[in-house]
């Protein structure tokens, strides 16, 4: 039985039909300008949208029959898996460019620029799997094929698989459809997926960082959508905002990557995409007017990645547009993006090398951050019209073809507002497993003291501890106030060092320090011993290896 068989017969699946019935929706006004591009892909499957007039999107087993039909019409289409959801669904990965087969390990060793695009994080956003899986059957169909030369490209379309399932006409409300509902933003349970990069708690993160650590891509496209301030703006996105990823990722994606890609998609189609953001009254925000971007902690997919060395972009498309727009938008600018990335594909590889080997230890890392305040910039605002979804009578918002120039500060960056100079190596002491399993999961690089003895270290003196009484994402929001110390502390034979100096040495730190934003002290993962003492030290000293 072939490989992809065996994934179906697992999942007692039947492949739909290649193409849509003859009565089939056809496409409406919004995709017009992209159907006569898509002659090649004529006699194709088409997706469950396309096939019901954009009304519906797909479920779990429309995304794995329309992936093993593609891959049994192109066998360089290599399908997947890449973990199992919270429920045992297998999430499924499209590898494009390598030898089917091939380990990990030899897509590591390829010398081109690996590529992932990352979909349905959140479930209810579903225009993101939709673009995925029709950038999916381009490839299968040969369009992209002069990207082969220099990259490899992985399609992860169904990331949050189990919300997917959960189908509901009151989900993600106001949104411009699809009308006949959409899955819900959380996995199974309860999780939100797009904050739980640093803790890991959920199966499919896991999954995610074991993709990442595995197939280590250069890049990655995380695609959602977004409901939030009434803009112009068919697609918003945001390179990583972590204020310690390393500048040369960020200022080639703000300088030079991102306008790129928006000059391109409006020159071919006249839509304006824009960095991320929202202005005060959306969601309770209040303070100064201005175009205000969103968190820059690790938890969300794109920091991470950027912590990383890697590439993060973010791609939002607006709720308010239509369903078949916001799936172009999501195309239009996935392939912007990766069209730019294979012509500079040498250049941007040597860039996250050279992340990679620059140094951590005896560095400022920032533990916390705050936003800046930029130049005054001038942002696109758009207005809606109010109607009712026909299935559920549920009040819906639709975009109107309106743009409307409003000058305000520009808030789409963020500075260390609180640093520490980080060590040559943390030490956790045997007791910690749980700890020592997220580093693990995470891919960091470790070793272990064969023997014990007296070590001159930092230890944490700690002054108070605040723990939240609302629990979040299924955990309480711990504080830690106190400062590192000099002692000589004997440590027992087990101790775990973790060295600063790795590539993923800024991720180490973060979730390490004790008062960090976003780490394990911040999750209540790593707590106070018995003693009530903090059970990592820092090293100014790394000790010596195996």
């Amino acid at each position: 039985m072939s490989v992809r068989a065996a994934f179906l017969a697992a999942l007692g699946l039947l492949p739909l039909p290649l193409v849509g019935s003859p009565g089939s929706a056809p496409l409406t006004d919004a995709a017009r300008w992209e159907a006569a591009a898509d002659t090649s892909t004529s006699d194709w499957p088409r997706t469950r949208p396309e096939r019901t007039g954009f009304e519906e999107t797909s479920r779990y087993a429309d995304v794995i029959a329309f992936l093993d039909s593609l891959a049994l019409r192109r066998p360089g289409l290599d399908l997947r898996t890449f973990g199992v959801s919270e429920e045992g669904r297998r999430l499924p990965l499209v590898v494009f460019g390598a030898d089917s087969g091939a380990t990990p390990d030899a897509i590591r060793d390829d010398e081109r620029i690996r590529i992932l695009v990352l979909a349905n994080i959140h479930a209810g956003e579903v225009a993101g799997k939709e673009a995925a899986l029709v950038l999916a059957r381009d490839l299968a169909a040969g369009r992209h094929d002069d990207w082969l030369t220099d990259a490899i490209v992985m399609i992860a379309p169904i990331y949050n698989a189990d919300g997917n399932e959960r189908i509901g006409l009151r989900n993600r409300r106001g949104q411009f459809g699809p009308l006949a509902g959409m899955g819900q933003r959380a996995n199974a349970r309860g999780l939100d997926l797009n904050r739980d990069n640093t803790k890991l708690d959920a199966a499919e993160a896991r999954a995610l960082a074991g993709l990442l650590n595995d197939f280590d891509p250069h890049v990655l496209l995380d695609l959602h959508t977004t409901n939030g301030t009434v803009h112009a703006y068919h697609l918003t996105y945001a390179p990583p905002l972590h204020p310690d990823t390393d500048p040369a990722i960020v200022s080639e994606l703000r300088e030079r990557w991102l306008p790129a890609v928006t000059d391109r998609v409006r020159s071919e189609s006249g839509w304006e995409f824009f960095h991320y953001g929202n202005i005060p009254g959306t969601w309770g925000m209040t303070g100064e007017q201005g175009w205000y971007t969103f968190d820059h902690r690790p938890r969300f997919t794109t920091n991470y990645v950027g912590l990383r060395n890697r590439f993060g972009i973010l791609s939002e498309a607006y709720s308010y547009a239509s369903f078949e727009e916001r799936i172009l938008a999501h195309r239009r600018f996935v392939e912007a993006v990766i069209d730019y990335a294979v012509n500079g594909a040498q250049r941007l590889r040597t860039i996250v090398q050279e992340a990679d080997r620059a140094p951590v230890a005896g560095r400022e890392v920032a533990l916390s951050a705050s936003r800046v305040r930029g130049d005054t910039i001038e942002i696109l605002l758009g207005e809606v019209r109010n109607s009712r979804n026909p299935y559920s009578g549920e009040p819906m918002r639709e975009r109107l073809d309106v743009r409307r120039l409003e000058r305000m500060p520009d808030y789409t960056s963020f500075e260390a507002s609180v640093t520490t100079i980080a060590p040559a190596a943390y030490l956790v002491l045997p007791s910690e497993t749980e700890t020592m399993d997220r580093l693990a999961a995470h891919g960091i690089g470790t070793w272990v003291l064969d023997r014990g003895g007296p070590f001159d270290v930092q230890r944490f003196t700690v002054d108070s501890v605040s723990v939240s009484e609302l629990e979040y994402q299924r955990r309480r929001q711990t504080t830690l106030f106190g400062s590192w110390t000099d002692a000589t502390v004997e440590l027992p034979a087990g101790t775990v060092v973790v060295p600063v100096d790795q590539p993923l040495g800024r991720i180490a730190a973060l979730l390490l320090e004790p008062t960090s934003d976003d780490g394990l002290v911040a999750w209540s993962v790593l707590e106070l011993d018995e003693g009530k003492r903090f059970p990592v030290l820092r090293s100014e000293k790394l000790p010596e290896g195996p």
